[in-house]
């Protein structure tokens, strides 16, 4: 096996994601793993914080093309590429997260409050009359 490079399986154990999502990840172009001549897939670390920022990206909703996206702009900047759009694109990204990450602070506070309120139902009427 190639220097600093693992496979497949010990890729989900660290990241917690299942070996089909990883292919899946694959096929659709977001990482692209070295392969053996035996075929199985060797992965760089910076194939692992792709998969990584990419399972962040997940829960927040965001679409396989702004994943895509993303990782360009990311590429580009740690290429050294000066433009000034990568910059405004990334920024873009960190107002679409902090939006995301607001809503669902909103969601968690609301479904806190109804499992407290449904606490409070089921202590009254488990109360005897």
């Amino acid at each position: 096996m190639a220097e600093g490079l693992v496979r497949i399986g010990e890729v989900a154990e660290r990241l917690g994601l299942s070996l089909r999502t990883i292919r899946h990840y694959e096929e659709v172009g977001l990482v692209v793993p070295e392969r053996t001549r035996g075929g199985f897939r060797l992965y760089s670390e910076r194939d692992i914080d792709r998969l990584a920022l990419v399972k962040r990206m997940k829960p927040l909703g965001f679409s396989l093309e702004e994943m895509r996206d993303l990782l360009e702009i990311i590429d580009r900047l740690s290429a050294g590429d000066e433009d000034p759009s990568l910059a405004a694109r990334l920024q873009t990204f960190e107002r679409v997260v902090a939006e995301r990450a607001e809503q669902l602070q909103e969601q968690l506070a609301m479904a806190r409050e109804f499992a407290e309120q449904l606490r409070r139902r089921r202590f009254e009427v488990a109360r005897p009359a």
